[in-house]
């Protein structure tokens, strides 16, 4: 079991990999949310793989609950907030948009690999809190971009706000607080719903 939890691990993060293709010929994609999470999870992702096969020390729990957490973000807002990809300017891989195999696929099988096969209740309550740093820290590196590049993309037209719902430009200040706000409380819920689940699941991982 422990070779099949390291396999599936090394195989979400290839998913990753493979999903922010575009950003390493594209370096304005990296303004988007779910290419910076994507790549973290990668990253973790690896990380956790490699160490689950040849045991080594894994990531520590406060950073795969954190990755975790803005996957399950990028799966949610991936299935609700983003119209379909365009597969005349996505490219495919094995059949999939790598757009669908980072906002899709790999959220949700880093969602099972943190159900099935990580150790449970190693959260502390202050982490609810403290995944959600990233939050803040990503609208103010967007704003400062869009302060220093206004016509530097990756949005339509060189729009350097990647995503309308925090397109301080066409929103004005009012509403783009009323969107982030929207924003932090979505994402404290989720973190809370993760911190439950890892309270509630055994301690053992289920496929342990």
């Amino acid at each position: 079991m422990r070779f099949i939890a390291g396999l599936w691990r090394l195989a979400i993060a290839a998913m990753c990999f493979v999903g922010t293709y575009e950003a390493w010929h594209k370096p304005e994609y990296w303004t988007y949310f779910t290419f910076q999470a994507g790549f973290a999870l990668g990253f973790v992702m690896l990380w956790a793989g490699a160490a689950t096969i040849l045991k080594g020390i894994e990531p520590p729990a406060w950073l795969k609950g954190c990755v975790t957490l803005y996957a399950i973000v990028t799966a949610v807002v991936a299935f609700l907030m983003m119209p379909p990809d365009d597969p005349a300017y996505v490219p495919a891989v094995l059949g999939l948009m790598t757009n669908t195999w980072l906002h899709r696929v790999a959220p949700i099988m880093a969602a099972v690999d943190f159900v099935v096969f990580d150790q449970h209740r190693r959260f502390r309550w202050q982490y609810i809190f403290t995944w959600l740093i990233y939050f803040p820290v990503y609208l103010a590196f967007v704003l400062v971009r869009a302060r220093i590049l206004p016509t530097g993309g990756p949005a339509a037209g060189g729009n350097p706000y990647p995503y309308e719902f925090i397109d301080l430009k066409a929103l004005g200040w009012t509403q783009f607080g009323i969107n982030c706000g929207k924003l932090a409380i979505g994402f404290l819920v989720l973190s809370l719903i993760v911190f439950i689940i890892d309270r509630i699941l055994p301690a053992k991982a289920l496929a342990g």
